[in-house]
């Protein structure tokens, strides 16, 4: 039988790889990141790739490798732009289930130390709480199950919270 995917989506700090390597390995999974991807294909960080394209540039990239997924049986983490492009967030979701991880801005701000070097695809001038509010509606309006991460979860509590869900 042939198995879907889970994507991950959700805001960067928001635990999408490192809940996304221990949820491929309960299920049994592959996992695979699209930031890498993305790097591995352009040669370049991703803040390095926002830097010298701008956001839009980066968006346009990131897009073309997500529509280029073609798996199963995988949990898939995007990068947390995935959804700012449509194409992009429709393919994730005819590669199988989406679930967002929502976790709440004061949690990502305490969580994010180095936002203007991560990668973030954010203009200049942007905060964490403009991004915030410009994504998280797209999050929800893509995800099939949304799964609350707070400051107390651990990383295992996480993952058992996403396989509850998943029934």
């Amino acid at each position: 039988m042939e198995r879907k995917n889970i994507t991950l989506i959700g805001m960067p700090g928001s635990g999408k790889s490192t809940v996304g390597v221990l949820l491929a390995k309960t299920l049994g999974y592959r996992f695979l990141d699209a930031d890498l991807l993305i790097q591995q294909r352009e040669g370049a960080l991703l803040q390095d790739i926002l830097d010298q394209r701008g956001v839009e540039g980066f968006l346009d990239v990131e897009e073309a490798v997500i529509r280029d997924l073609d798996c199963t049986g995988t949990v898939i983490a995007p990068g947390g732009s995935a959804v700012c492009r449509e194409e992009a967030a429709r393919h994730l979701k005819d590669l199988g289930l989406v679930v967002y991880l929502h976790v709440p801005l004061e949690e990502l701000e305490r969580r994010i130390r180095n936002i203007t070097t991560r990668g973030i695809a954010m203009e200049p001038g942007q905060t964490l709480a403009d991004v915030y509010a410009v994504r998280e509606p797209l999050y929800r309006k893509y995800a099939d199950l949304t799964v609350d991460v707070t400051g107390g979860n651990t990383l295992e509590q996480t993952v058992a919270a996403v396989v509850a869900r998943l029934g």
